[in-house]
Order: structure tokens, then sequence, then C-alpha cells
């Protein structure tokens, strides 16, 4: 795990935001994902829905991004998380993840959810390591044969 990994919150409308969310719908469009079963959010919706940003940097650079948007009750989703590919196991995940938690709990969130897809087999596995375990898929993934949904207690 890199030492220099720093997260803060971060604006969605930020160029270098831009371009992770950019990279995240490309590769997952390369991963054989339709645009329907991307269920990505712009930068519009990540603002209108008031989903809570956050950055990673290492030596400067942004190499990461995650969210979190708080929804009905106690529960949180996790959006748009993506790490550049040169920055994947070096711990930025790790540390997107745990800011998002912490959030999460200030927030009152008790249980947090996510949506990934079936062929997204690394974010599965990482998920899996943070105690997320698979549920069935609820809304809006409900028919989305692509979709794995997953949460854990916080």
């Amino acid at each position: 795990m890199d030492s220099d990994i720093s997260v803060a919150p971060v604006d969605a409308g930020n160029t270098e935001v831009q371009h992770l969310i950019d990279a995240l719908t490309t590769e997952l469009a390369g991963g054989g994902y339709t645009p329907e079963q991307t269920f990505g959010y712009s930068t519009e919706q990540l603002e209108r829905s008031g989903v809570h940003l956050v950055g990673a940097e290492v030596a400067g650079r942004l190499v990461g991004i995650g969210g979190l948007e708080l929804q009905d009750g106690n529960t949180a989703e996790l959006k748009r998380f993506y790490v550049r590919p040169g920055y994947r196991g070096r711990g930025v995940a790790d540390a997107l993840l745990a800011a998002l938690v912490a959030y999460g709990q200030v927030h009152g969130a008790g249980l947090l959810r996510l949506e990934t897809g079936d062929r997204q087999h690394a974010a599965l596995r990482f998920y899996a390591r943070h105690g997320f375990i698979e549920v069935p898929r609820f809304p809006p993934y409900v028919d989305s044969e692509t979709s794995i949904c997953m949460q854990r207690h916080v």
C-alpha cells in the first residue's frame, strides 16, 4: 500500500474527476457492457443526487474516485468507484472505501450497498474482501441480468 495516498472530497465538475468518470465508462464499455447496463451517473446526476464524491491522490495526481449516495432510511449506495489501472493493488481503493464508509457512518448509514457488473471479477473480489455479500438485485437493477448487487452493514 502506498503511504502517500490522500483522500479528500472532490467536485464532480472538476476536469480531472471528469477524466476518471470517462475512463470508468470507457472501461465498462470495453468490457462488453452496453450503456443501459452501466447505470453510470453523469456529472449532473452526481450533483443532483447529492452524491458525496471523494478522490484519492498519489504524489499530487488524482488516481481514483468514489461516491456515496445517502438514500432512504439508513441506506447508502456506492457510486462511480474507479481507480486508474496503474494504481490498482496499491491500497487506493481501500483508502477510498474507508473514507466513504466513515462518511456514511457519520451521516447515519447503517447499510452500504452497491451494484457492479457480472464481469467485474476484481471488483467482486475487492468488495467481498471488505465484507460485502451478494444480495438479490434491488431497484433500479432488478431487471439487469448483468448486475450483481452487494451490501454490508457499517
